[in-house]
């Protein structure tokens, strides 16, 4: 045996650990809000409170962050932060913030969180604009089937 198969393998070992972390995993029905793979945030760290408030995607700060429904969200300001800690159901995106169009087709995809709108004070986020785009061809037909179809989805095991 060569001294250095211990290392060979020791090495082998941290490169498969290390491909693991960066593959990027497809939601599972545990997965009721969508997060990033690296530090758990919701909405890929964008303010939720900043969509209503400012009528624009801002990215939030690591020192304004909060544990909501397992996930971290962040937010621009402490303002928008204790907005959000008061009523979070009503800033938090639609469907876990994955993807509204995705959802009413019956499946769970991220987001791009510069691809959204909010309809009768809800936040709806797309997968990308292309995609808001076909989303604003129908939107109540899509909501009534996003509604329906996400119990199923996040029941899914």
């Amino acid at each position: 045996p060569t001294p250095y198969k211990p290392l060979v393998l020791t090495a082998s070992v941290a490169l498969l650990l290390a491909l693991a972390t960066l593959t990027p995993r497809a939601a599972s029905a545990a997965d009721a809000v969508n997060t990033t793979l690296f530090g758990n945030l919701a909405i890929e760290g964008y303010d939720a409170v900043a969509y209503f408030t400012d009528g624009e995607a801002v990215k939030g700060r690591a020192d304004y962050t909060l544990e909501w429904q397992g996930a971290n969200w962040r937010f621009a300001s402490g303002d928008h932060r204790d907005l959000f800690e008061a009523d979070p159901t009503r800033y938090a995106p639609q469907y876990g913030g994955y993807c509204a169009f995705a959802v009413a087709k019956g499946k769970m995809v991220g987001i791009d969180p510069e691809a959204w709108q909010i309809v009768d004070d809800k936040l709806y986020l797309q997968y990308s604009k292309k995609v808001q785009k076909q989303w604003q061809e129908d939107i109540p037909g899509f909501i009534t089937k996003a509604d329906e179809n996400w119990p199923k989805l996040i029941a899914k095991e």
